[in-house]
């Protein structure tokens, strides 16, 4: 079943809930798919990895407005985004811990032969399309920093 019809259930269940918070994050995320549907030389149906890629960024806006609201002393603007970036998250899969990320970036250098940062972006390249949904593309960059140098 793909994210797009699991969204549209979700939705649906969040209607009959009344369940306003939930209801505003999935329809963020529908009209995201809409949008990247309809963007000139868009495929007509998503793939997987660009629903993924649709809901980490939608994620990942959610986590940067919780920051700037924590930063600013805004608690009560900040918790709907938390309760968002929970509903978000069921629909991505799991994410991996860090020591599981170091041991692909270690991997991925030793099988590429990667010395120092000059090989950062072909180490960056083909870690971040392994681990493509299941880890923070900052974790990895960092992760990849670290063991480079």
């Amino acid at each position: 079943m793909s994210l797009q019809v699991q969204v549209m259930d979700k939705m649906k269940e969040a209607m009959k809930a009344k369940d306003t918070v939930a209801l505003q994050a999935l329809r963020a995320v529908k009209s995201a798919f809409l949008l990247a549907k309809t963007e000139a030389g868009a495929q007509s149906d998503l793939t997987e990895e660009q629903e993924i890629k649709i809901i980490q960024k939608q994620v990942k806006q959610r986590k940067d407005s919780v920051a700037i609201f924590l930063q600013q002393g805004r608690e009560d603007l900040a918790t709907p985004e938390l309760q968002e970036i929970a509903i978000l998250e069921q629909f991505l899969p799991k994410a991996l811990s860090e020591e599981e990320v170091a041991a692909v970036v270690i991997e991925t250098i030793t099988s590429l032969g990667a010395s120092g940062m000059k090989d950062m972006g072909k180490v960056m390249g083909v870690v971040s399309k392994k681990l493509a949904g299941q880890a923070d593309g900052k974790m990895i960059a960092d992760l990849v920093k670290k063991h480079l140098l």
